[in-house]
């Protein structure tokens, strides 16, 4: 059953051509919302925008979140009742590569989404997407929680923290704002997101999925590196629910973290192993010499999410791993790719109802 609350509603996401913004348009665009997507051109041949053809089916605009003029332009336009903020640099080895743009597009970039969003006569709500890699990392074994420190070793996990403190000022900004008082933010944290679609680079699946699909050599850094795993589905039905709340005035925390849990934490051993049991492919792979620093732990404490938002991880780390090799499997078999996300959207609705209540409840 689809939740009639998003009917017509105005919604930009910025960042709409990447992996996880493809996934929040293909859905809001399923429910009925009036989806406008705002970002940098996707140059890539392979890419859950363009194979699922979303883009005729919502309004885009190429443009840099860090050109503020041109992103104005799109708010003014669009008039958007609620902000998806995606748009950033995503890549920890990238950070490396291009300290200085990470820092302009997740900082900058951010502090440019929030004042266009304050200075909109229409937007209310604004859901800005962060990474459980803002906090500072001392391998602590219990999971952060959200008043942990921030922090970050690398450009793009102190980048996120920089974010995270430029929309905490923002919220203070938007309770002064006598212009547009009843603006609300809420900043999300998602744990490693995986699913069908993703193609970035140094990231374990997508390199796993061109080695069985392609024949690609893949290389290993970190076996032993332990991460939340969850399907993009389940952090993505977290944002929706606390921009839901905040539309309808409920009063919700600032942030939130949006992980697995316990059981959805592993290796990157045993994830491939995983693989190689419950599948028919043969993941194999040479180890690799890490270059950069790169965190052996990390873990989200999810409480807080279930407590506020009801919300609560669906799927096992096995169903997780059965939807995205099915997902890749339908990509390079020819099937209609949107159609077949929106199944995989419908059969994550079969277990959870809109307002965050399980089934059974």
């Amino acid at each position: 059953m689809k939740d009639l609350f998003w009917m017509n509603k105005k919604v930009l996401i910025t960042g709409h051509t990447g992996f996880k913004g493809s996934w929040l348009s293909i859905w809001l665009e399923y429910l009925g919302a009036d989806v406008t997507g705002y970002s940098l051109k996707n140059e890539s041949d392979e890419s859950l925008f363009k194979s699922s053809g979303i883009e005729k089916d919502i309004k885009s605009y190429t443009g840099d979140i860090c050109d503020f003029k041109s992103l104005k332009q799109a708010f003014e336009e669009t008039r958007p009742e609620i902000v998806f903020h995606l748009a950033a640099q995503s890549l920890v080895i990238e950070g490396y590569n291009s300290p200085l743009s990470t820092y302009e597009t997740n900082v900058i970039g951010t502090a440019n989404v929030l004042e266009c969003s304050r200075q909109s006569q229409n937007t209310t709500v604004v859901v800005n997407v962060t990474s459980d890699k803002c906090y500072e990392n001392f391998e602590q074994l219990e999971g952060y929680s959200e008043g942990d420190r921030l922090g970050g070793f690398d450009p793009y996990s102190s980048s996120k923290a920089c974010a995270e403190l430029v929309a905490s000022c923002y919220q203070n900004l938007y309770k002064d704002n006598t212009e547009h008082k009843n603006i609300k933010l809420v900043s999300v944290r998602a744990g490693n997101v995986i699913g069908g679609g993703d193609w970035s680079k140094d990231r374990l699946i997508p390199d796993i999925i061109r080695h069985i699909y392609k024949d690609s050599s893949l290389s290993i850094r970190n076996l032993g590196a332990v991460r939340p795993w969850q399907h993009v589905i389940e952090p993505i039905f977290g944002y929706m629910i606390a921009a839901k709340k905040l539309f309808n005035g409920d009063q919700i925390e600032h942030a939130y973290n949006f992980g697995p849990n316990h059981d959805g934490t592993s290796t990157v051993f045993d994830l491939i192993e995983m693989i190689n049991k419950t599948s028919d492919k043969n993941v194999t792979y040479d180890k690799e010499k890490a270059v950069f620093h790169e965190t052996n732990y990390l873990n989200l404490n999810n409480s807080l999410a279930k407590k506020d938002l009801n919300w609560e991880p669906k799927w096992s780390i096995e169903e997780t791993l059965g939807n995205v090799l099915g997902w890749y499997n339908a990509y390079y078999l020819g099937e209609d790719i949107k159609n077949f996300t929106v199944k995989q959207i419908q059969q994550f609705e079969k277990k959870e109802n809109y307002d965050g209540s399980n089934d059974n409840n």
